[in-house]
């Protein structure tokens, strides 16, 4: 989180929101955003909303499949990760998370399943 700077920016009853500037720490070398830190930021919003929807104070929540389509490229400014539930069961759930630039624009698609294991 920290070395990404990731920051959640919004709650709301359904959705957790977070943002991530586009700068060279995160750029690939021709000088766009990676997607690997895309998809770091899509795993840390839903895992983050799991977490919070889910009591986190009585589960481990992890992820266990994530899926992304990087449909278009940014090279600075910020990307704002908006995750919501898709399924919400007592043991998996699956995220729909977009990814928009300050414009609305779609930069990325990212499907996260995640499962919730009690603690004992």
């Amino acid at each position: 989180m920290e070395t990404l700077a990731i920051e959640f920016i919004d709650i709301g009853e359904d959705y957790l929101t977070a943002k991530m500037p586009v700068n060279s720490r995160v750029h690939q070398p021709d000088g766009v955003l990676h997607g690997g830190a895309m998809v770091a930021l899509a795993e840390s919003v839903g895992s983050a909303a799991s977490f919070i929807f889910l009591d986190g104070e009585h589960f481990y929540i992890r992820g266990i499949e994530i899926s992304a389509n990087h449909v278009k490229s940014i090279a600075s400014g910020e990307v704002f990760a908006k995750a919501q539930f898709l399924h919400k069961g007592r043991t998996t759930q699956v995220w729909d998370i977009k990814i928009k630039d300050a414009e609305e624009n779609l930069i990325s698609a990212v499907k996260l399943t995640t499962i919730a294991l009690p603690k004992k």
